[in-house]
């Protein structure tokens, strides 16, 4: 099976509703698709969303790293030497993670089609189905309680709570989360790097001081901050996950050695795609640190990919792959099927897409 030519297009996906964090504010998905057809006409999809404030991988950027850089590199050659074709596309330029990602999942793609078998199996992983949590953006106490209410309606029982945005109102936001979820549901909470190091501690004690029983923090720091992450994770009553601080199998085994966080976030535009984040969850099976799989907002295809990577590996403890139930529609056919919390990978060989609907192909 040879690389015969690859095409790019663009999609745009409404949200249910407005995704806000301490970053940002989104109110739709727009994404580059990624297709690598093969002379056999078997077809590899991949997909990068622009996600400038935490990447620095805008649309243009993305689309210029695989033009320019990317593309010719994989063009013309075996689909069976993944090994060399992934290794080529993480060193022909440097940083461009979410392009990196886009081309690495369809070559796994492909690589599966041609050995008909799942991603996840050829992985050795025997989990079918697993369950995310749903975002709860950061809004007025009032707002985000509704949203509660609302998932809890559609039967989540994991919470991942944005704050940070006005760090006063933090405990306020986080009482009225834990008022209407009830006293049994799970609440993590993503700061997004909103927080100084001191005043992290501070804060996330008191929540824990009344009673809302925060299962872990996402990112409350700075992501060059490990000193300031460490602080954090030796002082804090909340568990610390790191987020926006690991990029790279290196970044993640220098936070495991540090003893920087007590549990790693996997994501697979940060890292540059399924072949690093097998890479890190090797890492941490070794030191013992348990993961959690997340996404950006993305469409289905990258979000898929992901779930192959946590149905392989027993390491991936915390699911955080809600992108595609955000979205009010879903233009992907085939993959993984997203009924609100459950996740059921698909059997289908490779990674189980089998085309994009309302594509916009931009050659």
């Amino acid at each position: 099976m040879k690389i015969t030519e690859v095409r790019l297009g663009r999609i745009s996906v409404p949200l249910r509703v407005p995704f806000k964090t301490a970053l940002r504010s989104v109110s739709s998905v727009e994404d580059v698709i990624v297709e690598i057809h093969t002379d056999t006409g078997a077809v590899g999809y991949g997909e990068a969303p622009p996600t400038g404030a935490i990447t620095g991988d805008t649309t243009g950027a993305i689309l210029g790293a695989l033009r320019d850089h990317i593309i010719k590199t994989v063009t013309g050659r075996e689909v069976d030497d993944l090994e060399g074709l992934t290794a080529a596309v993480d060193k022909c330029v440097v940083k461009n993670t979410s392009a990196k990602a886009a081309m690495d999942m369809a070559l796994w793609d492909l690589y599966g089609q041609l050995h008909k078998i799942p991603v996840y199996q050829l992985l050795g992983g025997g989990r079918k189905r697993i369950v995310t949590d749903i975002t709860i953006s950061v809004n007025d106490p009032e707002t985000m309680a509704r949203d509660t209410v609302n998932a809890v309606e559609r039967g989540y029982d994991t919470l991942k709570v944005k704050v940070g945005v006005d760090p006063a109102l933090d405990v306020a936001r986080l009482a009225a989360v834990r008022q209407a979820a009830g006293p049994d549901a799970r609440i993590r909470i993503d700061a997004n790097q909103a927080w100084q190091p001191k005043q992290a501690v501070r804060i996330l004690n008191r929540m824990q001081d009344k009673g809302l029983d925060i299962e872990f923090v996402e990112q409350p720091v700075k992501a060059h901050d490990l000193a300031g992450l460490k602080y954090v994770t030796e002082r804090s009553y909340v568990p610390v996950l790191a987020d926006e601080s690991v990029f790279s199998p290196a970044d993640a085994l220098t936070i495991m050695q540090m003893g920087a966080a007590d549990l790693v976030n996997i994501k697979l535009m940060k890292c540059g795609g399924i072949t690093n984040a097998l890479r890190i969850a090797s890492a941490a099976e070794v030191y013992g640190v348990e993961c959690m799989i997340g996404c950006m907002l993305e469409a289905k295809i990258s979000v898929n990919a992901a779930v192959h990577v946590a149905c392989a590996r027993q390491i991936v403890t915390k699911i955080d792959l809600d992108g595609p139930v955000l979205c009010s529609e879903d233009p992907i056919l085939g993959g993984a099927v997203f009924d609100e919390r459950n996740i059921t990978v698909s059997d289908d060989p490779g990674l189980g897409i089998h085309g994009v609907q309302g594509l916009v192909y931009l050659d």
